[in-house]
């Protein structure tokens, strides 16, 4: 039906409509589609429906999660230990920041401005060094032994559950729970669901709601699909209609309510734009504006850490982006008051190895990670952890990830013991042994 909305039909096609209840099936699901793929709009739709049906909580609070793809050196960036032996210390030295004694990697000195407003984990662990099956220790809170041999997640992510616990959209702005700025492995819902998946703002999903029909055809084709409504309930016997109503009414609120707006860089203030960036800061804006908007979890992949060789002029290479995108980022949540709403968590698969190799490189280590957060009303201005002398593992009790899964969950309001149905059905905890990190909450 909001094919005809947005396309159009001959009359002939419409009587045809309104004498078979056939016809008005297919063209909702041709209509509802709003992706080619493993998202459609009825799904979307449906799922967020069964959610608020179901009593499932309202929480209104949001995750940004900047992944740095390729494992992020954990030395370099938060936790420099210059008072470690040169062959471990940092190699691109320290930057004071506005933590009194606090230093972080010496190229991030816009992050340093605002470490006031952030919280670095020194003794974020765990114990698999492979792109894919680190990947998917962090974004599921489990371990997966085969992801780097070609097997396929067996968990979902944090924005999935969110999408599962909240609806697959917002239910006023039409604004997907859950969207993704570029693929990361083990990003999906797994057992829960496609209708739980990520919305791709890169995809044929997003395009779709490009439109770029003046409002008065939109108007006349939507009082068209009334008089074609009306006529169908009294002619649909089986009915169809009734249980599509708000449907189509949630279909109108993602292609033409605010969603399309939440997307749409041109409608921010251009010196806000200016001040995150291109690249990085670009999502990172689009990702602070879909939250605002009802989205309740981002993900942003922010490639290229994968460092074994020449370290420190990769450093140099990768860092302004973040480093100016991440600050600006902090620096909006408290000037616009959402410093209590959204909560940035900075991560990557794996850390690398302490001690700088013949390359001048580090490897892969899981064994001490990369971790910062920001927002969220946790609290903030802190370092937790403490790493060893080498800065090779924890020295204090060393933090999961699931531990990051319960932080998280407590930030959304997700109950800590949660369970869905695997595809055995059988009732499956999202998060077995985590608890919310003591400092921050």
């Amino acid at each position: 039906m909001l094919d005809l909305l947005l396309h159009g039909s001959n009359s002939g096609d419409r009587n045809k409509s309104c004498r078979t209840g056939a016809a008005t099936r297919r063209d909702f699901m041709r209509v509802g589609s709003l992706a080619a793929g493993a998202l459609t709009l009825p799904m979307l739709l449906r799922s967020r429906a069964a959610a608020v049906e179901s009593g499932k909580p309202a929480n209104s609070k949001s995750v940004v999660w900047l992944w740095l793809g390729g494992g992020p050196t954990h030395v370099e960036t938060f936790d420099p230990k210059m008072s470690a032996p040169s062959e471990y210390r940092s190699v691109t030295g320290e930057e004071s920041t506005s933590i009194p004694g606090v230093t972080i990697g010496g190229t991030f000195p816009q992050i340093a401005k605002v470490a006031h407003q952030m919280a670095f984990v020194r003794s974020f662990a765990h114990t698999n060094s492979g792109h894919a099956g680190g990947t998917h220790f962090i974004m599921t809170g489990y371990d997966n032994r085969q992801a780097d041999n070609g097997g396929l997640p067996g968990r979902p992510s944090i924005g999935s559950i969110l999408s599962r616990c909240r609806g697959a959209s917002h239910p006023e702005s039409g604004i997907p729970t859950y969207v993704r700025m570029g693929n990361i492995f083990a990003d999906g819902p797994s057992f829960l669901g496609a209708g739980y998946g990520p919305f791709d703002q890169n995809g044929q999903a997003r395009r779709n709601m490009n439109l770029s029909l003046d409002q008065t055809r939109i108007n006349d084709r939507r009082k068209l699909l009334s008089d074609l409504d009306r006529l169908d309930r009294e002619l649909d016997r089986t009915g169809t209609m009734q249980g599509l109503d708000k449907f189509e009414q949630q279909a109108f609120s993602l292609v033409f309510g605010s969603a399309p707006q939440a997307f749409d860089l041109k409608r921010e203030d251009a010196n806000t734009v200016q001040r995150y960036g291109k690249g990085l800061g670009e999502q990172l804006l689009t990702a602070r504006r879909l939250c605002e908007a009802g989205c309740g979890f981002v993900t942003i992949q922010y490639g290229g850490w994968d460092m074994h060789g020449n370290i420190a002029q990769a450093m140099k290479q990768r860092s302004p982006q973040m480093d100016q995108a991440v600050s600006a980022f902090v620096d909006d949540l408290y000037k616009r008051g959402q410093s209590d709403n959204i909560l940035l968590v900075i991560t990557g698969e794996f850390g690398r190895t302490p001690r700088v190799n013949r390359g001048a490189g580090r490897d892969h280590w899981a064994p001490l990670s990369a971790l910062a957060l920001a927002g969220g009303s946790l609290k903030m201005g802190q370092v937790i952890g403490e790493s060893a002398s080498k800065v090779d593992v924890p020295k204090s009790k060393p933090i999961t990830p699931q531990d990051l899964l319960a932080t998280i969950f407590e930030v959304l309001d997700i109950p800590q013991k949660i369970q869905f149905p695997s595809n055995a059905g059988r009732p499956t905890f999202m998060n077995e042994r985590g608890a919310p990190i003591p400092e921050l909450v």
